[in-house]
């Protein structure tokens, strides 16, 4: 059971929202980490579930430092029991430990110093944005509860609803419907969970239209094993480190991509349209958890392939 000194409400308000900050005596630290604290509370029974499901009871319970923002039961209970219990699944790790990551900070970020942020980078990759509205403290658009319970590892932050990160860069492009040829690459070229896990990037990527115009023989062929790093070498074309809004591209005139080489973009004012090597850009700004696409009509194939 955590000491009545952990669960003393340390407002997020503090003086500067015109809530009285709680003495400073009143929060000490407990020498449990923050697993055993959460696994002792009563009220993240389904979160404590979770993190040793994804395997990061282990990692959690390290030096640290780290802030989690801990949903409790009520707030995993929003999901359903059935989202639950898909989420417990073996099968659906990767995808839980990227939930559950998208909750922590690793950084020690006690309530004073939340409160100057206006977002936290989370160990998932995302950030979350931080909202101060009069009392109400809000991350990623939950709630805080409560503040600062602290462990020998890092503090506890309660929350009243399960974050969500943002769909990654491959989950949008499967979501818009219209860049199957380009997926169906990505994944033969080795491609596919970099640009799901990895970045941020900025794809200009070829819809099925755009793919189409090579040819079906010649879409057969690099999609064959033997003919990867061809096909490597043409989609690394396609990407660019780096998040780049169309507010910015269109006053660049090259970019470098993660496979070495450089496209060339210019914009063209009076038609308002952005054009990226032989490709034109037909919507701009799809954005993603980790970058953001840009639709073009053509595929760019490198010098040499």
């Amino acid at each position: 059971m955590i000491r009545t000194s952990l669960v003393t409400l340390f407002a997020l308000g503090l003086c500067q929202l015109g809530v009285a900050q709680a003495d400073a005596s009143t929060k000490k630290s407990d020498d449990r980490t923050i697993v055993q604290i959460a696994a002792g509370a009563g009220n993240f029974n389904t979160l404590v579930a979770a993190v040793k499901a994804a395997g990061l009871a282990e990692t959690l319970s390290g030096k640290g430092p780290f802030t989690v923002f801990a949903p409790t039961d009520e707030a995993f209970a929003k999901l359903g029991k059935e989202t639950i219990t898909e989420l417990l699944k073996p099968e659906n790790k990767s995808k839980l430990v990227s939930i559950l990551t998208y909750h922590v900070a690793g950084a020690n970020l006690p309530a004073a110093k939340v409160l100057g942020m206006k977002s936290i980078e989370t160990l998932q990759g995302q950030s979350v944005d931080v909202v101060v509205d009069g009392g109400k403290v809000t991350v990623a658009g939950a709630t805080v509860l409560k503040t600062d319970i602290i462990g020998s590892n890092g503090v506890i932050h309660v929350i009243d609803s399960v974050i969500l990160p943002k769909p990654n860069l491959v989950e949008v492009a499967k979501k818009a419907g219209k860049f199957g040829t380009l997926l169906a690459a990505a994944k033969a070229a080795g491609l596919a969970e970099t640009l799901a896990t990895g970045g941020p990037f900025t794809i200009f990527a070829p819809t099925d239209e755009a793919f189409a115009k090579l040819g079906k023989d010649t879409i057969a062929s690099l999609l064959e094993p033997a003919n990867k790093a061809k096909l490597q070498a043409i989609l690394k074309n396609h990407v660019v480190a780096g998040k780049v809004m169309a507010a910015t591209a269109v006053t660049l005139d090259e970019a470098k991509t993660i496979g070495n080489t450089r496209l060339t973009l210019s914009y063209d004012k009076a038609s308002k349209t952005l054009h990226v090597g032989d490709a034109k850009v037909v919507a701009a700004d799809v954005v993603a958890g980790n970058g953001v696409i840009h639709v073009i009509d053509t595929v760019l194939v490198p010098a040499g392939n």
